[in-house]
C-alpha cells in the first residue's frame, strides 16, 4: 500500500472531494480490475471512456477516482482527484507506485518510422557483450533477464512500462532499451521519467489515419516530443525531417549519418554476399573509429548499426566490444537468415506493407541475386489497397512471386490472393499461387536455383496464423525445419 498524497505529489490537481491522506492498495485503469482500496484512473480511449464506469468502480470499493471532467453523485468517503489529462496523470502515479524505477536504470528510447526494433536488439547485444544486464521493451517482446513476454503494443501503457522497469531493477538490470512509438508519446505513456538517451532513426509518412495521426505534421510533432523528455538526443542527421524533429528540443545532441557531416559517420561501405552471410561492412569515423562487419544486408542496416554505436559510445562501451556485439546480434524476423544451403539464401522478414516490401526488395536486388523470389500474403480484414500495392511492388521487383496466405482472419484466403494477383497483373512479373503457406515455402526451397535470394515476407517474428478468430501455432522457422526433414 502507498499513501495517496505521495502518489499524486508531482501532479497539478484539484481535490474535488475526500481526503488525500489515505492508503491505496492498487493502481487500476481497467474498471474490471478494481477492488477495495484501488485508485481508479478514468482513461478516455477511442472506444470507451473510463468516466462512464464510475458507478461500477464505486460499488467495487475504489478509494480514489482520478478524473478529467467534473463528476457528481460519487459517494462520500471516495476521494476524487481532477487533473487536466488522466493519461498524463497515470504515468506519474504509476512511476510513484513503483518507487521511480527509471532512476535506477539507464533508459534508452528509440523513435522513428523504421529501424526501432532492429536497433534495440543491436544495442542490447552490444551491452550484454560488454557485461551489462540490459532489459528490452519493444514490438516483438519484453525481455527481463531470461523472461520473455509477448508484446501487445510497441510502447505499452505507462503503468506497464513502470512495472517492467521495476521488474528489471529487481532482476539486477542496469539498462533498458525500448521502442518509443509516436502513439506512445502522444498518449503520454512515456511520461513520469526522463530518458537518459533519446534517439531518432528516420521518418516516413506512415501511421497517418483516423485512428492514429491526423496528418504528417501531427506525426512529426509527436515524434519530436521525445527530445524534450531526454538528457541526450542522438539523431540521424541524413533524414530530411531531422530539423523539424528537433524543434524545441531541450537535450544535448549527437548526430550520425552516411551522407552528411555527422559526429559519427560510416564510410567505405561494401556489400557482402558469400555462403552463410548476406551483409555489409564499413568503417566508422568521427567520435568512434572502428571497422564493422554486419550479418545484415543493406544501407538501412548501416544506419541501424551507426545508431547503436552512437548509443553505446554514450554509455562508455569500447569500439572493439561494439564490433563483436554487432557481429553476433540476431534479430528475429528482421531480414533474418535461415541457413539451409550454400547455394541460395533464405531470409525471413516482417515487411507487411508496400513501403516496407519495396525497401526490402530494393535492398536485396543490390546484391545481384540469380533470382529474387518473394513469398508473401496479406492479412485479412485489412485495407484491400495494401494487397494491390504489395502485389505490384513484388511483381515489379521480384523475379518470381509466390502468393500465399498470411493471417486471413475472417476472409477467404483465395479472395485475398485474388487481390494480390490484381496488383501483380499491373506488372510483367511472374508468379505462382500456393494458398498453404508451408507448401509455398516448400515450393520456393525445392525450386531454388544457385544464387537465388528467397525472402519470406510478412510474418517475421510472428509464431501464429490467425484464422476465423483463432491463432494457430505457426512459426516459419519450424515450417522450414519440417520441410528439410521431409515432413
Amino acid at each position: 500500500m502507498k499513501n495517496l498524497s505521495g502518489l499524486i505529489k508531482k501532479l497539478d490537481y484539484t481535490c474535488l472531494q475526500g481526503d488525500t491522506d489515505r492508503e491505496i492498495t492498487s493502481i487500476v485503469y481497467d474498471s474490471r480490475k478494481v477492488s477495495t482500496g484501488s485508485l481508479f484512473v478514468c482513461i478516455v480511449g477511442a472506444n470507451s471512456d473510463g468516466h462512464s464506469f464510475i458507478p461500477d468502480v464505486c460499488d467495487k470499493g475504489a478509494a480514489c477516482i482520478v478524473v478529467s471532467e467534473d463528476v457528481t453523485g460519487i459517494p462520500e468517503g471516495i476521494t476524487v482527484i481532477k487533473v487536466k489529462d488522466t493519461r498524463y496523470a497515470l504515468a506519474f502515479i504509476s512511476a510513484a507506485w513503483f518507487d521511480h524505477p527509471a532512476e535506477k536504470l539507464k533508459v534508452i528510447g528509440i523513435t522513428g518510422t523504421k529501424g526501432k526494433t532492429t536497433t534495440t536488439y543491436l544495442v542490447r547485444s552490444i551491452l550484454e557483450h560488454a557485461g551489462h544486464k540490459c532489459g528490452l521493451i519493444g514490438t516483438i517482446e519484453i525481455i527481463i533477464g531470461d523472461t520473455h513476454i509477448h508484446a501487445e503494443n510497441t510502447t505499452p501503457e505507462s503503468y506497464l512500462i513502470q512495472e517492467y522497469f521495476h521488474r528489471m531493477t529487481e532482476a539486477g538490470m542496469d539498462t533498458v532499451v525500448m521502442e518509443v512509438s509516436s502513439q506512445g508519446l502522444m498518449l503520454h505513456r512515456t511520461q513520469g521519467f526522463v530518458f537518459d538517451i533519446g534517439i531518432f532513426t528516420n521518418l516516413e509518412p506512415d501511421h497517418i489515419g483516423p485512428n492514429e495521426h491526423k496528418d504528417l505534421d501531427d506525426y512529426i510533432h509527436c515524434k519530436s516530443l521525445l527530445f524534450s523528455q531526454c538528457r541526450t538526443g542522438i539523431v540521424n542527421i541524413d533524414d530530411s525531417h531531422c530539423p523539424r524533429i528537433l524543434e524545441g528540443h531541450t537535450c544535448n545532441l549527437i548526430t550520425y549519418g552516411i551522407e552528411s557531416d555527422a559526429d559519427i559517420k560510416a564510410e567505405n561501405i561494401t556489400l557482402i554476399n558469400r555462403p552463410g552471410i548476406l551483409g555489409v561492412e564499413f568503417d566508422v569515423s568521427g567520435l568512434v573509429s572502428e571497422h564493422i562487419i554486419l550479418p545484415n544486408p543493406g544501407i538501412f542496416s548501416v544506419y541501424n548499426a551507426l545508431c547503436a554505436i552512437s548509443i553505446c559510445r554514450e554509455l562508455g562501451i569500447r569500439p572493439a566490444v561494439m564490433r563483436e556485439g554487432l557481429l553476433n546480434a540476431r534479430i528475429k524476423g528482421r531480414v533474418e537468415p535461415v541457413h539451409i544451403s550454400d547455394d541460395f539464401t533464405l531470409l525471413i522478414d516482417y515487411a507487411h506493407n508496400a513501403m516496407a516490401l519495396e525497401s526490402l526488395l530494393t535492398t536485396l536486388r543490390a546484391y545481384n541475386p540469380g533470382r529474387l523470389v518473394c513469398v508473401f500474403g496479406c492479412g485479412g480484414n485489412r485495407s484491400r489497397s495494401r494487397r494491390f500495392e504489395m502485389g505490384e511492388v513484388s511483381g515489379r521487383l521480384s523475379d518470381l512471386t509466390v502468393i500465399t496466405s498470411d493471417n486471413p482472419r475472417f476472409e477467404d484466403p483465395l479472395d485475398i490472393i485474388a487481390d494480390i494477383r490484381t496488383g501483380i497483373s499491373r506488372t510483367d512479373g511472374k508468379y505462382v499461387e500456393i494458398p498453404d503457406r508451408k507448401e509455398a515455402i516448400r515450393y520456393s526451397i525445392e525450386n531454388a536455383l544457385p544464387g537465388d535470394i528467397i525472402i519470406l515476407a510478412g510474418k517475421g517474428h510472428e509464431d501464429y496464423q490467425e484464422i476465423k478468430g483463432v491463432k494457430y501455432p505457426m512459426d516459419e522457422r519450424d515450417l522450414i525445419a519440417d520441410i528439410m526433414n521431409g515432413k
